[in-house]
């Protein structure tokens, strides 16, 4: 096959649609994986009476994709670094471990929370968050400066409401959703796990005709019209 080597880069952005880049280049690995592992969840609330005969699972959501994968860092100088000209640093890999670090798994102060991460290898494009982290040295000089590291890494997808709300509405969007609360149950999360914006709360209660939406007894059966027009 031909074709110019690509390395999978990990860029940062400060806001949860994406359009913000962290100023600084994006962390480019030094060896791609060798394999990741795309993973897909469905979540179903189990609504069945107590002492019922077998189950009911009624459909929750589509939960949060995950990418797992192992990332090798190595400045032995038997691999070089993935922008040509960059000499091997002269603290191992301490720092490409540091740099990775605070780009994907420390909070950044200035919105109070890691940043917003995205993926690109080819075609993997994936938005997400950090989600683990596992630093393992293999490989040190006589001083004990580490000179080869793997990273056990997970990133969960990440989406905004607004974007989960826009997909959810080009899916379906002339379903009725029948609901009965669970105890635990509040209005606005269960406007967010169907609408995919937990903001629609108030007219879903006036739409079943509620006194009030912040105390829901268990047992009620709520119904969830179709986003329509100007709603959607």
């Amino acid at each position: 096959m031909s074709g110019s080597l690509e390395h999978l880069t990990i860029s940062a952005y400060t806001d949860e649609e994406f359009t913000s880049p962290l100023g600084g280049p994006p962390f480019t690995v030094w060896i791609n994986p060798a394999t990741y592992t795309r993973t897909s969840r469905i979540d179903y609330a189990n609504r069945q009476a107590p002492g019922s005969n077998g189950g009911s699972p009624e459909f929750n959501k589509i939960g949060q994709e995950s990418i797992s994968f192992e990332l090798i860092l190595d400045a032995t100088g038997v691999i070089a670094p993935p922008i040509p000209g960059t000499p091997l640093p002269a603290d191992g890999v301490a720092g490409l471990v540091a740099t990775f670090t605070a780009l994907t798994a420390t909070v950044n102060g200035a919105i109070h929370r890691p940043n917003y991460l995205k993926l690109s290898w080819a075609q993997l494009q994936f938005q997400c968050v950090l989600s683990q982290l596992s630093v393992t040295y293999t490989l040190f000089k006589p001083d004990g400066t580490p000179l080869r590291a793997k990273l056990a890494v997970t990133f969960l997808s990440f989406k905004s409401e607004a974007q989960l709300a826009r997909e959810a509405n080009l899916q379906s969007p002339d379903m009725t959703h029948l609901v009965t609360v669970l105890a635990g149950d509040t209005l606005p999360a269960l406007c967010h796990r169907i609408y995919g914006n937990s903001g629609y709360y108030l007219k879903v209660a006036r739409f079943n005709r509620l006194p009030g939406f912040r105390q829901l007894r268990p047992g009620t059966r709520l119904v969830f019209p179709p986003l329509t027009g100007a709603q959607a």
